[in-house]
C-alpha cells in the first residue's frame, strides 16, 4: 500500500510541475501598443539590465494591477497612433491577461498599454539616477586626472621603484578600471535621456 501512495504522490507531482513549466514556457504574442509604451518597456529593460520578457511579464502578470486598470478602464482611445509589436512573454502571463480581459469586457492591449504606463514613475527615478550618474563619473574623470598627476610627481620624486609609487600605481590601475565601468553603465543609460 506504500508503494502504492509513493506512485500516486509521484504522478501528482509530475503533474503540477508540468503544467508549472507549460505556464514558464515562452510563447509570442502581438499588441497594438502606442511607440511611447513600447520604447519605455524597451528603455526601462535596458537601464534596469533586465531582459524585456520578464519586464513584460513582471508588469502584465500582476492580476491585481490588471483588474484593478480593467475595473477603471472607460476609454482606449483609437486616435493614438499604435503599432503592432510582438513580444515573447510567459504562457502564464498570456491567460491571466487574455482571462481578466475576457472577464472585464477590456482589450487586452489597453490592459498591457495601462500596465506599461504604471511603469512611467520609475523611468523617471532612473532618469534621475542617470543624471546623477553623469555628475559622479566627471568627478571619477577630475579624481583619476588628479591622482595621474600626483603618480607623475611621486615617480619623479621617489623613482618608478619605490614602493609608495607602486601602490600608488596599483591604486590608479585600480580606479581607472571602475572608471571604465562607471563609464560603460552611464553609456547604457543613454538611451533614457531621449525618452
Amino acid at each position: 500500500m506504500k508503494k502504492h501512495g509513493n506512485t500516486i504522490a509521484k504522478v501528482e507531482f509530475l503533474q503540477r510541475s508540468s503544467a508549472n513549466l507549460r505556464g514558464k514556457q515562452s510563447v509570442r504574442a502581438t499588441f497594438k501598443l502606442t511607440e511611447r509604451s513600447i520604447a519605455a518597456l524597451s528603455v526601462l529593460a535596458g537601464q534596469l539590465g533586465i531582459k524585456q520578457k520578464s519586464l513584460f511579464d513582471h508588469v502584465v502578470d500582476d492580476d491585481e494591477g490588471l483588474k484593478m486598470i480593467a475595473r477603471q478602464f472607460e476609454n482606449f482611445s483609437g486616435s493614438s497612433r499604435r503599432v503592432a509589436k510582438t513580444y515573447v512573454i510567459s504562457r502564464k502571463t498570456l491567460e491571466n491577461l487574455e482571462q481578466v480581459a475576457s472577464r472585464y469586457n477590456t482589450p487586452r492591449d489597453a490592459l498591457v498599454e495601462f500596465s506599461i504606463e504604471r511603469l512611467l514613475p520609475l523611468l523617471e527615478e532612473e532618469r534621475k539616477k542617470h543624471e546623477k550618474r553623469k555628475m559622479f563619473l566627471d568627478k571619477l574623470k577630475r579624481y583619476t586626472e588628479e591622482g595621474i598627476g600626483m603618480l607623475e610627481r611621486a615617480e619623479k620624486e621617489l623613482g618608478e621603484d619605490d614602493p609608495v609609487f607602486l601602490e600608488m600605481l596599483k591604486m590608479l590601475k585600480y580606479v581607472g578600471g571602475c572608471c571604465e565601468a562607471v563609464e560603460h553603465h552611464v553609456e547604457k543609460g543613454r538611451k533614457i535621456e531621449n525618452f
